[in-house]
């Protein structure tokens, strides 16, 4: 009998032990963002917070070259210069060499450029792929304002000094181990950390943010009217809601309403953030990542053939505000919207002597 008591006491101070260990030490801090009595309470861990302060500061940056007039354009002086071209050359090399350090620091400017030294070259992929990503921020920056205002993002916004990025996903195989005993797996228990490690849909990016499927759930009511979503969409939804928790670092209640999370009355203004944020990861990997296909090696490319894709936590990194909200771009204007090069008109030919003034026939 004492043994049998020894044995429960044991097992019950471990199963008290894995209950704790789910638990995260005190102290926590609450932040009350919604109206009292709602719930609306973000809870933060300090120790947390405080971890992410390094990882979300700013690298160093050069002070931008004054221009000057007559300042000799890039598209000038150096050649196949196709996105860059109307910025001066000054703030051109800077920029250069801001990339280098935001993208490929170990590499240097040879992850790009080719290693003969011919910096016009388009031997490597990397070139390609860059001048189209440089493409993609000055749109971001230009057209999606509703989403990243007058912060803006460069490339270390998502980079972080890597030449690809810590978050990235890939289209992942919905029957990774055939049509065997194990049946149809409906895309559910396989565990990854995008949906936190639950058995909810591993896979909601491809459909909401690599493709155009609306984000719905099952009926509110008791007795819905009309076609409601089904349990699958309702499962899905859910998972990209907890990869954007996950990825913004905040609870649910950041950005819905705890009396009705589906409608859109006295919800938080982030929310509409949200919103234009889905829009905007789904429209870039469609008309940028996708069509680089053909363009990245395939040791660079998923499982199923795809290219690296962005979602939430590619920029946020587990914070509201990527790099806690620094406005990277007010140093680097030339990332702000794309700017067409135009070569100057050549200067008119002197007239040779006692040539006639009027038009020849």
């Amino acid at each position: 009998m004492n043994t049998l008591k020894a044995t429960l006491r044991v097992v019950a101070m471990l199963g008290a032990g894995l209950l704790l260990a789910a638990c995260e030490k005190p102290p926590i801090d609450t932040v009350q963002r919604g109206v009292r009595g709602t719930g609306m309470v973000q809870v933060y861990n300090p120790r947390t917070v405080e971890a992410q302060i390094p990882a979300n500061q700013p690298p160093a940056d050069q002070p931008a070259i004054p221009v000057t007039e007559g300042s000799p354009k890039a598209a000038d002086v150096y050649q196949n210069v196709k996105v860059l071209g109307s910025l001066d050359v000054g703030n051109f090399t800077r920029l250069m060499v801001a990339m280098t350090s935001w993208v490929s620091p170990e590499a240097g400017c040879n992850y790009c450029h080719s290693d003969n030294g011919n910096f016009a070259e388009d031997s490597k992929y990397t070139k390609v792929v860059a001048r189209r990503m440089l493409q993609m921020t000055q749109d971001i920056n230009a057209n999606w304002k509703s989403h990243v205002a007058e912060t803006g993002v460069t490339c270390y916004t998502c980079h972080r000094g890597q030449p690809v990025p810590n978050n990235v996903w890939f289209t992942a195989d919905a029957q990774p181990y055939g049509s065997n005993f194990m049946g149809d797996k409906a895309g559910q228990n396989s565990p990854t950390v995008d949906v936190k490690l639950g058995s909810l849909p591993y896979d909601p990016l491809t459909s909401y943010l690599g493709g155009k499927e609306a984000i719905r759930v099952g009926g509110t009511t008791a007795l819905p009217q009309g076609k409601g979503a089904s349990i699958q969409q309702t499962e899905k939804t859910y998972a990209l809601m907890t990869h954007m928790s996950s990825a913004l670092g905040q609870n649910c209640t950041f950005c819905h309403n705890t009396q009705n999370f589906s409608k859109w009355e006295n919800t938080p203004p982030q929310r509409v953030t949200a919103w234009h944020g889905i829009q905007m990861a789904r429209d870039l990997n469609l008309a940028y990542m996708e069509p680089l296909a053909t363009v990245f090696p395939a040791n660079r490319k998923g499982e199923l053939g795809d290219v690296a894709k962005m979602n939430c936590a590619t920029c946020h990194q587990g914070v509201n505000k990527p790099l806690a909200g620094v406005p990277m771009l007010k140093d680097h204007p030339e990332l702000a919207a794309y700017r067409p090069y135009t070569a100057p008109a050549p200067a008119p030919a002197e007239a040779a002597p006692n040539a006639p003034s009027g038009p020849s026939q």
